[in-house]
């Protein structure tokens, strides 16, 4: 049977993407502006056809393939409870709009949206309920779940929000909050890592000593003081990881010295697979690529219930034309 297919708009270094491949969707498509992200994106997603450009720069969506499922993770800066919130006033909040104009275009079966938690709440509930209502407009279902990544196998507090709509005359009405895998959270810190990462070099690390007394959980510098994660769980990771000050989590390990994250632990705290290449990019690029990424197994469940719905559906009109065909 043919595979269904995808488009993603925003898609950074992949994360998307690589949950929909795990899931068993084909990825015709994706656009990213970021040049550093695409330099990473086109390492593990060949041959993938990457845009390298601003979405706003596409002039003519309908030129790309048809797909099945329309993806698009826009910028979450204009709703995140970190930056000054200013929603649809901003122009990142505005790529909601960019969006609408490939559906638009496309026509795609599905259209999956993720942001920050932050937008459920933003502007009094009103930005999700213009977004409803926008997809409504447009002839698509509406439904959202907030979904926590240290429930899908990995040891990240990382809650968001996921936006799934499907096209109306398909007539699905299916549940999108996805089952909870059975596999414990895990985390495995390298065991080679280069001195650079190591703290003891810093002014403040009597004070990071003083405090830092387990190797289960996970540790944050916040100016003057430490803050340690009661349920050993890796705080949110940021987009300004690795971009000044000391902002990237740090681990106690078991030989007793206290580092920083790598890069690599990073993009294993989104849930990326071991073989997922790393170029040859500063630090600070592959920070942010982690900072900015969803976790892969939340989004391949998601995508695991898009499917079996739009499977499910096909597998009806299959049977519906298999009948009509006898008389």
């Amino acid at each position: 049977m043919k595979k269904l297919t995808v488009g993603s708009l925003f898609a950074g270094v992949g994360g998307i993407c690589q949950g929909f491949k795990n899931a068993g969707f084909e990825v015709s498509w994706a656009v990213e502006r970021d040049e550093k992200a695409g330099i990473t994106y086109r390492a593990n997603h060949a041959p993938t056809l990457l845009i390298n450009q601003d979405i706003t720069e596409v002039v003519d969506p309908a030129s790309l393939a048809q797909v099945d499922v329309l993806t698009s993770g826009f910028p979450c800066q204009a709703f995140s409870q970190a930056g000054k919130r200013l929603g649809f006033d901003d122009p990142r909040g505005n790529m909601f709009l960019e969006t609408c104009r490939f559906i638009k275009a496309l026509n795609p079966k599905c259209v999956l949206f993720e942001n920050v938690k932050g937008l459920v709440n933003h502007d009094k509930g009103n930005t999700l309920q213009t977004i409803k209502q926008t997809m409504d407009s447009l002839g698509y279902t509406f439904e959202y779940c907030i979904l926590n990544s240290c429930d899908f196998g990995v040891k990240q507090n990382r809650e968001r929000i996921f936006m799934v709509g499907y096209r109306k005359d398909l007539g699905i009405d299916g549940e999108i909050r996805p089952s909870r895998p059975m596999s414990k959270a895990t985390f495995t810190a390298q065991k080679e890592v280069e001195e650079k990462y190591y703290y003891d070099r810093f002014k403040m690390y009597p004070t990071l000593k003083a405090e830092m007394q387990s190797t289960d959980t996970f540790y944050q510098w916040r100016r003057k003081y430490v803050r340690e994660n009661k349920k050993g769980l890796c705080p949110t990771l940021t987009a300004n990881m690795g971009t000044g000050g000391h902002n990237v989590p740090l681990i106690l390990t078991e030989e007793g010295r206290i580092r920083k994250l790598t890069p690599r632990e990073c993009f294993q705290l989104q849930g990326f697979p071991e073989d997922f290449i790393l170029p040859s990019l500063a630090n600070c690029h592959l920070y942010k690529q982690a900072g900015n990424s969803v976790t892969v197994p939340v989004i391949e469940a998601l995508a695991k219930g898009i499917k079996n719905n739009l499977k499910k559906k096909t597998s009806i009109f299959s049977a519906i034309i298999a009948i009509l065909k006898i008389f």
